[in-house]
Parts: C-alpha cells; structure tokens; sequence
C-alpha cells in the first residue's frame, strides 16, 4: 500500500517474480483480467494451499480439496496463464509438474470502482479475509508454546498518509528481507529447525472515533 494507490492485497513476490522498478517488497500487480481469473473458489482455494502448505503437483492438491486431478490441473493451468503458479525449481524433471505460488498485489483504485472488477475484486478481498481469520483462529486454539517467537498486536496510530505509507514501506522492506531467506530453504533444501511462519500486516484508516461529550 502507498499513498497513491489505496489497497494492496496478495503477497510478496520472489526476487525473480517481482517488477524491476518496484521496490523489493511490492510483488507484481494484477490487471482486469487476472483479478476475473483468480476470483474463482477452487483456484483460489489451490492459490492458498499452495503458499500455507508449499509447493504440490495436480493430484496433491486434488485429494487435499476433494477435487479430481483433471479439475486441478485444469484450474492450474488457468492460473499459470495469468501469472499466479509456476513450476517448482525444487521439482523439476519428474512424472507431475509440480507447482508453486507466485507472489501478487492488487494495488489498483479502478479494479474496486470499475463496476466490470468491483465484484471480483470484493471476492479476492473477502477470501483473503475469511481464511486470515482461518488461520488466526487455528493458531488460537493450539498454541504451541515451544514455538516462542509468536506475537499478536494491534496498534491504533495517528499518523498522516504519508507517515502511514513510509510505515507500510519500511515493515514490508524487513519481511521481504527473511522472504529472501526463505526462499532459499524450500523444496528438497528445507532445513530441519525451520517452520512455515505467517506474517500478517494490515494498515488501513480507522472510522472516525465516537464523540464522548
């Protein structure tokens, strides 16, 4: 999220997925037409599974989600068009293509007023929400205690929009740095000590506080 453009919505994106002249931490953003395309349940659904669970091929995902292999591959394809999957480079060369997440923002005022996008757009917003809320939830009921390095914070600031947006920038430059790390430590290279980590960051305007007179 920056001062000029209002939402970002999605995830960091590898070093290689990422636009040139965008800084590190600013995965690629979508357009029209892949906002249409990820705005589908299953896709979004194997998206998801794909970035909390790590890289699987059509078949893996498929007994996950209660789907044929032939619907999955079919979905994935769809998403590999539109940028959203890639081969796995920690998989390469065997019977079943594995896949991976690719990193995306949704960054863009006019996918939300453009009334052919809004719709899509409300529904990726809405699912990224729902299954935040998921995990949070998951993680609350069992806590695993000798795992220390967990928080959950809410701070409430006032700041003006570029105060908020040199915020946004300077905590999502930090996770992009051990996103760099972890990338190096997935697939066959995974590193016994390591754990899939989630790391939400959510900035937005508060409604106006109710007057107490």
């Amino acid at each position: 999220m920056t001062h000029d453009k209002p939402l970002a919505v999605g995830d960091p994106g590898s070093s290689a997925a990422r636009e040139a002249d965008a800084p590190a931490w600013r995965a690629p953003s979508i357009g029209p037409d892949a906002l249409k395309a990820f705005a589908h349940p299953l896709r979004m659904a194997m998206y998801t599974s794909l970035r909390n669970d790590g890289p699987a091929t059509a078949s893996m995902l498929g007994r996950t989600l209660g789907e044929s292999s032939g619907q999955t591959s079919y979905h994935l394809r769809q998403l590999e068009k539109h940028g959203f999957v890639e081969d796995d480079p920690g998989h390469l060369g065997g019977r079943e293509r594995w896949w991976r997440a690719v990193g995306f923002s949704m960054d863009s005022r006019d996918l939300l007023t453009d009334p052919g996008t809004a719709g899509a757009a409300q529904t990726v917003m809405h699912s990224v929400l729902a299954e935040r809320t998921q995990a949070m939830t998951a993680w609350a009921e069992h806590l695993d205690l000798s795992w220390e390095a967990q928080v959950m914070s809410t701070s409430t600031l006032l700041l003006t929009q570029e105060e908020a947006a040199a915020l946004t920038a300077r905590v999502l430059a930090v996770v992009d740095e051990y996103k760099d790390v972890s990338d190096t430590r997935t697939g066959p290279d995974e590193r016994a000590g390591t754990r899939r980590v989630r790391v939400h960051l959510d900035v937005f305007p508060a409604h106006a506080p109710q007057r107490r007179d």
